[in-house]
C-alpha cells in the first residue's frame, strides 16, 4: 500500500496526500442488508444545542453494521471482499461464516481475500483469529480488546493501532495500550491476533481546509486569540502570554501541555498500573 500525491495544479492540491485505496479494496457497494441509515449527531444533543464544538455538516454517511461482539464461537469464516468503511479509518470485510451468516468485521493488516479465520478458545495463534487473552502469548500484537467479559471489542479499532501483552498474573492481564498506558484487564476477555489495517493512514495530509468540512471537523479558534470574555487565555494589547502558569480550556480547566485531566478517584484507577506518557515520546 502506498500514499498517494498529486499534481500541484492548485495551492492546496500541492499538499494533499491520502491513501491508495484502489490497490487495496476489492468491493464497491456495500451489502445493503449490512448497511443503515442514520442520523448524525454532530455535536447537539435532543434539543439541538452545541454540547461538543468543533463538529458540524460533513458528507453524508452510510452506517455499515460491523461486528464488535463476536459471538459466533467455533464457527471458521472467510473473508470475501475488503471494503471501506466511513465512520472508521480502518478497513472492513464481509465476513462469510461456514453456516452462511455474513458479518462485517475489522481487519487485521496485510490481510488478503479468501483469508480463513477462527473465533475460539483454542484457536491457532495467527493474525486475524480470536481467542481470551490468558491463551495468547505474552508479547502478542492484539487489536479489537475487550474491557469487560463478553463486552465487545472496545480497544484498539483504530487504523494501524495495537495493544502488547506484557504480562500475566491472578487472574489478570497487564497489556500496554496505544497511548502506552499500562492497564490490568480480565484473562478471560477475547482479543484478535494482530494489528488493525490501514496503518499508513496517520501519513495523510489532508492539504485544505475543505477537507476537514467533508470530515465534519468546524475550525478550532485558539484560546489566545479571543477577547477576555469569551476564553481564559483571550484579551491583551497584541500577542500576549496566557497570563497563567497553567493552559486551561473554555471552563478553566487544565488542559493540554501534558497536564492531567483525569478524575480524581476514578472506578478504574486499580486497573491502572502506569499512566500515560504525554508529548511526542510516548515509548
Amino acid at each position: 500500500m502506498a500514499i498517494k500525491t498529486y499534481k500541484p495544479t492548485t495551492k492546496s492540491r500541492r499538499h494533499i496526500s491520502n491513501v491508495l485505496y484502489k490497490a487495496v479494496l476489492t468491493a464497491g457497494k456495500p451489502v445493503k442488508a449490512l448497511t443503515f441509515g442514520r442520523k448524525r449527531a454532530v455535536g447537539r444533543n435532543n434539543a439541538g444545542r452545541i454540547t461538543v464544538r468543533h463538529k458540524g455538516s460533513g458528507h453524508k454517511r452510510l452506517f455499515r453494521d460491523v461486528d464488535f461482539k463476536y459471538d459466533k464461537i467455533g464457527i471458521p469464516f472467510k473473508v470475501v471482499s475488503i471494503e471501506y468503511d466511513p465512520n472508521r479509518t480502518g478497513f472492513i470485510g464481509l465476513a462469510v461464516y461456514k453456516d452462511g451468516e455474513k458479518r462485517y468485521t475489522l481487519l487485521p493488516r496485510n490481510i488478503k481475500v479468501g483469508d480463513n479465520f477462527l473465533i475460539a478458545e483454542n484457536a491457532e495463534i495467527k493474525q486475524g483469529n480470536r481467542l481470551p487473552l490468558k491463551n495468547i502469548p505474552v508479547g502478542t500484537f492484539v487489536y479489537n480488546v475487550e474491557l469487560k467479559p463478553k463486552g465487545g471489542a472496545k480497544i484498539a479499532r483504530s487504523a494501524g493501532n495495537f495493544v502488547q501483552i506484557i504480562a500475566k498474573d491472578a487472574g489478570m492481564v497487564d497489556l500496554k495500550m496505544p497511548s502506552s498506558e499500562i492497564r490490568k484487564v480480565r484473562e478471560t476477555c477475547w482479543a484478535s491476533i494482530g494489528e488493525v489495517s490501514n496503518e499508513e493512514k496517520r501519513l495523510e495530509s489532508y492539504g485544505k481546509a475543505g477537507r476537514s468540512r467533508w470530515k465534519g471537523i468546524r475550525p478550532t479558534v485558539r484560546g489566545t486569540a479571543q477577547n477576555p470574555v469569551d476564553h481564559p487565555h483571550g484579551g491583551g494589547e497584541g500577542r500576549q502570554g496566557r497570563g497563567r502558569r497553567r493552559a486551561v480550556s473554555l471552563w478553566g480547566k487544565p488542559t493540554g501541555k501534558g497536564q492531567k485531566s483525569r478524575r480524581a478517584k476514578k472506578y478504574s484507577d486499580k486497573f491502572i498500573v502506569s499512566r500515560r506518557k504525554v508529548g511526542k515520546k510516548k515509548d
